[in-house]
């Protein structure tokens, strides 16, 4: 389980960096909304 939730932030943290993160601001959102879908995930 853990490895799955490992790849899923991996892939999120990939997509958010594809998606353009033009700024540090932008990269510290979506870094939050990953942490945020793995606790989902994780209950």
């Amino acid at each position: 389980m853990k490895k799955a939730i490992a790849l899923s932030f991996a892939l999120l943290m990939a997509a958010g960096a594809l998606a353009g993160c033009n700024t540090i601001e932008g990269a510290g959102e979506d870094i939050e909304r990953g942490g945020q879908e793995i606790e989902e995930a994780a209950e």
